[in-house]
């Protein structure tokens, strides 16, 4: 693909794990979204939760295999099933784009190899094992890599040098807290300047509040590559990690939304007027994470 694919606007997709709990999914333990991979019954729901964010404009959709890092089948006792739910967001995700007719892009999702919004302090050999094979298992069905919440310049640089093997270009997403740092204590300027190589598509902000955003828009202006976001819409503007809600003993895990909240009130039209400020500041890739619904993504469709 063109590696100056995000210099003009693009609309990303919202959070595919909580629409598709939203549509009923019962996860299983930790697992989360990963359970709509593993059990057969919810694949539909998998490619109708894409499905909706394709009708509401957006331009690329994310795999859902955000949940189907090693480290988590393992935990809820399925590592069996490891190979089978990544290829299977692979072929989810294109299903609904050959459904669609549309000409959109599937980003293939590279999470954070072990817990969400903290820095993955495992030996480097383990953390890359991890992006690899899932990396070789979403390749077939992806047009780029998404690194899925990264949080510090240790798992951006292991992840890029795994995708450099595939060949294909990569968006970068790192986590902000609220003092504008990852969780690894690094700015997003030393971050870049670390992570910067020649199959970069751009940098966004990923599972972020759209305030955190905001705060720091001058700061990736100054980085000179297309930059955007994933914005989030947890009531708790730093959300924890995933064990602090979900245990792989539940035979049902939680939703999120019971241990972080969810801004209700904001609206389609906020999203639009806030996704507008952040137009003006320079950002071209926008979108959404958890609890950005398709109503907010059809809101800033018209921005293209």
């Amino acid at each position: 693909m063109n590696l100056s694919y995000f210099s003009k606007i693009r609309i990303l997709d919202g959070g595919m794990g909580q629409h598709i709990l939203s549509k009923g999914l019962k996860p299983k333990g930790s697992l989360w979204s990963g359970t709509a991979l593993i059990d057969k019954k919810y694949h539909q729901m998998v490619i109708d939760s894409h499905l909706d964010f394709i009708k509401s404009g957006a331009d690329v959709i994310v795999t859902n295999n955000f949940a189907g890092r090693r480290v988590r089948m393992v935990q809820n006792n399925v590592e069996n099933l490891f190979d089978y739910a990544n290829e299977k967001a692979g072929e989810l995700a294109l299903k609904a784009k050959e459904i669609s007719k549309k000409n959109i892009l599937i980003a293939g999702s590279l999470p954070a190899q072990n817990d969400t919004y903290v820095l993955d302090e495992r030996e480097k050999k383990i953390i890359e094992k991890g992006f690899y094979d899932q990396a070789k298992l979403i390749k077939p069905f992806v047009d780029f890599f998404y690194l899925d919440v990264m949080s510090g310049s240790k798992e951006c640089e292991i992840a890029l040098n795994v995708t450099e093997k595939f060949n294909l270009p990569v968006l970068v997403g790192l986590h902000i807290k609220k003092n504008s740092r990852l969780p690894s204590g690094e700015s997003i300027t030393e971050v870049v300047k670390r992570c910067k190589n020649n199959s970069l598509l751009g940098v966004i902000l990923a599972c972020v509040s759209p305030e955190i955003i905001e705060s720091t828009a001058n700061e990736m202006k100054d980085l000179k590559i297309p930059f955007g976001y994933k914005a989030n819409l947890w009531k708790d503007e730093e959300p924890v990690p995933v064990h602090k809600f979900a245990l792989p003993t539940d035979e049902i895990g939680a939703n999120p939304v019971e241990t972080m909240g969810t801004r209700d009130d904001y609206t389609g039209e906020t999203f639009l007027n806030f996704s507008k400020k952040m137009m003006n500041k320079g950002a071209t890739i926008l979108g959404g994470c958890c609890e950005i619904k398709p109503s907010h993504i059809k809101a800033i469709s018209k921005l293209k």
